[in-house]
């Protein structure tokens, strides 16, 4: 035999065992199907995987909001409790700026300039005290309209004039406010 009869045998061998057809890839029918259901199921693995991802990443985002609205609300009441911490203790004080107003009246009544100003330096001492634990006064005056969220109205009596109808006609005890809370509402006579 020679070298050409050697080559042609080798290449009918060869030809005998490939597949009939063949693929891009060099494959045959069987080998290209069983490639694609493998890419098949890669590719349904890789996306279960990718939704699994998307989830978790959903999940992790959602809690991580969820711990950042409980910070803020938390330092936000903590901040509230230190403004009003001591709420109880200066609407306890109030009463007492109420007597200092009293004798105040009092002592000018009785002519005794040296103790009104002893009375009165205690009680703007007292007074810048409280002012500077956030206390203030909630201003009312005769003729202001009634509010029935600030003030506290006592009585109703017939208004002495026409444009005092349904305002404030006469102030029986002063407000106070503490930050934005209202610790004591003004208590006020109102014209009907």
């Amino acid at each position: 035999m020679s070298k050409d009869n050697k080559v042609e045998d080798r290449d009918e061998n060869y030809s005998e065992t490939r597949p009939d057809t063949v693929d891009e890839n060099g494959l045959g029918n069987e080998e290209s199907e069983n490639v694609k259901k493998i890419e098949v199921d890669e590719l349904s693995v890789e996306e279960e995987l990718r939704e699994d991802l998307a989830k978790e990443r959903d999940k992790f985002l959602r809690l991580f909001a969820e711990f950042e609205n409980y910070k803020k609300r938390t330092s936000k009441e903590r901040m509230d409790l230190f403004k009003t911490a001591g709420e109880d203790v200066i609407a306890s004080l109030l009463p007492v700026l109420d007597d200092f107003d009293r004798a105040m009246k009092e002592l000018v009544q009785s002519g005794d300039d040296a103790h009104f100003k002893g009375v009165e330096l205690i009680k703007i001492k007292f007074q810048e005290i409280l002012k500077s634990k956030g206390l203030q006064e909630i201003e009312v005056k005769q003729g202001d309209a009634f509010d029935a969220d600030v003030h506290d109205a006592i009585t109703q009596i017939p208004a002495p004039e026409k444009k005092l109808k349904g305002k404030v006609v006469d102030v029986i005890q002063k407000g106070f406010s503490l930050g934005d809370k209202i610790i004591r509402h003004p208590k006020v006579v109102v014209g009907n």
